[in-house]
């Protein structure tokens, strides 16, 4: 799916007890963990195996931030102000870098299940889009399994259409990705 970044609408506040962390490489870890907590049992996994497993997450991450074209900008983790473990909890998180092309991409956009359906995911994606939009770029793209139908209601809501279909096999069959051109 792909959205032009002209006239991106403005970001929802978080709600109460939750706030926006900015990428630095000391949390990549963090970012990892909740990779592995959104995926480990969602289609995507399957897709792409290295989102079931908490070392591929690692690894996967680590990937993300060393590429040519990653982008600070694009990447945050929101945190839960949890009382129960009296600390910040990260609970979600996005990756973006600059494609070949000189557009977005973003790679994961993950919500923890429990903290899904709260507008997170939409701050999430908006700022990584203004963080696109601020380096000039013209338009930003993502993948999504077409029965992660949650996802791509939010995608569409915020103005991304579908460029183009993609079936991928897995073990299970084929699962039909929509992509950028």
């Amino acid at each position: 799916m792909e959205i032009s970044l002209q006239d991106l609408p403005e970001e929802p506040p978080l709600p109460v007890g939750y706030r926006l962390v900015p990428w630095s490489a000391e949390i990549l870890k963090r970012h990892a963990e909740v990779k592995f907590q959104s995926f480990r049992f969602e289609v995507d996994a399957n897709v792409f195996p290295c989102l079931g497993d908490a070392e591929g997450c690692f690894r996967l991450m680590r990937e993300i931030s060393m590429r040519d074209g990653f982008l600070p900008a694009a990447t945050w983790m929101v945190e839960f102000d949890d009382p129960q473990m009296g600390d910040w909890r990260p609970v979600a998180t996005i990756q973006g870098v600059r494609d070949r092309e000189g557009n977005g991409s973003i790679q994961n956009l993950g919500v923890i299940p429990g903290f899904r359906g709260m507008g997170i995911g939409a701050v999430l994606l908006l700022r990584a889009l203004h963080g696109f939009r601020d380096h000039e770029m013209p338009k930003a793209s993502l993948e999504v399994t077409s029965q992660n139908l949650g996802a791509i209601r939010l995608y569409q809501r915020l103005g991304f259409r579908i460029a183009s279909t993609v079936y991928k096999a897995v073990e299970m069959g084929a699962v039909q990705t929509t992509t950028q051109a």
